[in-house]
């Protein structure tokens, strides 16, 4: 089995972020009755006065006030699939496994089309939170082995918080330039090793 992180990965850039901003020219009232209150919480989030999941759910708060997500997202997807890496698509295999950070209800269509499995963070729209921890870092390799998956052969991610994932893998591979160039995972001394860990405990996704 390959596992694969999504965003920057195998899409690019950021599908929440790609989303948001197609529901937005779709609804320009999200522009009174979203965007200012997500400026004002990215504003105290950047000055340390909220922490990040607060800004988060801020974000993620546009998912509620699309009354017709469930035909936005398939649209949506009709249009986004083509920033699927080419790369990914040509080696694509039926037990792949797609696990990201990002909410399942926006990875689930894309997931289903590809025909691969997938885990994401499960995100209730009806109440505007997220169910449990996001699918980040260390979520990641616990749920892994919480599930019993089957040895991984190889995993693909864009980032070094997902170093705890790629110690699950036969191999790990590091995907960089804009999701197109795919390089072994590199070797990270101790020191190095110790930033990474201290980058993911502060929430932060860590690039080289």
């Amino acid at each position: 089995m390959n596992v694969y992180d999504f965003d920057g990965t195998i899409y690019y850039p950021d599908c929440a972020l790609n989303f948001m901003f197609w529901c937005l020219r779709r609804h320009p009232s999200l522009f009174f009755t979203y965007v200012p209150k997500l400026i004002k919480c990215g504003i105290q989030y950047k000055r340390k006065k909220i922490p990040r999941f607060i800004f988060e759910r801020t974000f993620f708060s546009f998912l509620c006030k699309v009354d017709d997500f469930d035909v936005q997202i398939e649209k949506f997807w009709d249009k986004a699939i083509k920033r699927m890496s080419a790369w990914y698509l040509a080696q694509k295999r039926p037990d792949d496994l797609i696990i990201s950070a990002s909410p399942n209800c926006i990875i689930e269509p894309i997931a289903r089309r590809l025909g691969v499995n997938f885990v994401a963070t499960e995100y209730d729209r009806e109440v505007g939170a997220f169910v449990d921890n996001l699918m980040f870092a260390r979520e990641k390799a616990a749920y892994i082995f919480d599930q019993g998956f089957p040895e991984i052969e190889n995993f693909y991610s864009d980032s070094l918080a997902d170093t705890p994932m790629a110690l699950c893998a036969e191999k790990a591979h590091l995907v960089t330039h804009k999701a197109q160039v795919v390089e072994d995972w590199p070797k990270l001394d101790t020191e190095t090793l110790k930033k990474v860990y201290e980058k993911i405990d502060s929430g932060w996704s860590v690039h080289l």
